[in-house]
């Protein structure tokens, strides 16, 4: 077997898909094809030459060893040394019925089937941790933590769709001939090329454009953004609410940066509950408008509040699983 990040065996994904590959294998697959994007696309492929293989007409006098060369050979997998062609023990396993098909159609056959196929979508998603992605037409993508995007692989038709869930900063590549839309939480971001920021958590959505022009819609209602601009929806109120941006802490999950520049005590500490996953409360009412004008980077919650405290000469109080500001 022969695995590596860039690189995985045909015969071992056959197996894979065949339930044969025993448990090392199969996590050997399984990080592989999680390893990149470039490695899902073509297991993705590979699985839909197989199911395909399935489906077809198996001629009985096609050599089954030959054929299996050529199936490498046609998902590109061949070597540039000469092939060692092993043996099947198995009579008339899916392993041969796949080669002796894959042989059999010829190349341009297979094309032509396969471009009738649906253009399945891809999903991108993220647990603990923020993760960047490229998509079909050069657009970057960076999601935060418990965020996923869907899109079609190809973009076809006139319009560049991505659903998003969560939270993530897009640099859209230009293309005036072929709008970048994205839908999320029942509202539509309309952009041709352009950069800015979409949360959307518990019914709340929030646009933060840092270049270019955006173009929010809900409800047939449109609004248009332009840098240091940013819009505010919920799911509870329909109303299309556009601010001037006051800071940077929507870059935190990029840059691992709080940039505060006058900001509200108590928008800091929203920001640091959703990152910590801390339960921080401002007891004082008094409290909650003090402005902070500074930048952490990369810092302890305990570092950051110890900040905190001393700045505005207050009292940070763990009790339980609560942190108090009073």
């Amino acid at each position: 077997m022969k695995a590596n990040e860039n690189h995985m065996n045909d015969e071992l994904l056959v197996k894979y898909l065949l339930g044969e590959a025993n448990p090392a294998e199969r996590m050997a697959v399984d990080q592989w094809i999680d390893a990149s994007q470039e490695n899902t696309r073509y297991f993705d492929h590979f699985q839909l030459i197989w199911e395909t293989s399935k489906q077809l007409v198996i001629p009985p006098t096609v050599n089954a060893e030959d054929a299996w060369l050529r199936f490498q050979q046609r998902t590109g997998e061949a070597s540039k040394k000469p092939a060692v062609v092993r043996k099947i023990n198995t009579s008339f396993s899916w392993m041969r019925v796949a080669a002796i098909v894959i042989a059999t159609i010829g190349v341009i056959a297979l094309t032509y089937f396969l471009s009738g196929r649906p253009n399945p979508p891809t999903t991108v998603a993220t647990l603990n941790n923020p993760k960047s992605d490229t998509l079909p037409d050069g657009s970057f993508v960076m999601l935060n933590k418990n965020s996923s995007i869907s899109y079609t692989r190809k973009f076809k038709g006139n319009k560049r769709k991505v659903d998003l869930k969560g939270e993530a900063f897009f640099t859209v590549t230009p293309n005036k001939e072929k709008p970048f839309e994205i839908s999320v939480n029942g509202i539509t971001v309309t952009v041709v090329g352009t950069s800015f920021n979409i949360k959307s958590m518990g019914g709340k959505t929030e646009v933060v454009v840092e270049t270019g022009v955006v173009k929010v819609t809900r409800n047939r209602k449109t609004v248009e953004l332009r840098p240091n601009e940013k819009l505010i929806t919920s799911t509870t109120d329909s109303t299309l609410v556009k601010e001037k941006v006051t800071d940077k802490l929507h870059q935190y999950y990029r840059s691992k940066e709080f940039v505060c520049d006058n900001t509200p005590l108590w928008k800091l500490v929203e920001v640091l509950n959703e990152v910590y996953d801390a339960n921080i409360i401002v007891e004082r009412n008094e409290l909650r408008s003090l402005p902070l004008t500074t930048t952490f980077y990369n810092e302890s919650l305990d570092k950051i509040l110890s900040v905190i405290a001393e700045t505005f000469e207050i009292t940070v109080e763990k009790k339980e699983n609560q942190i108090i500001l009073k």
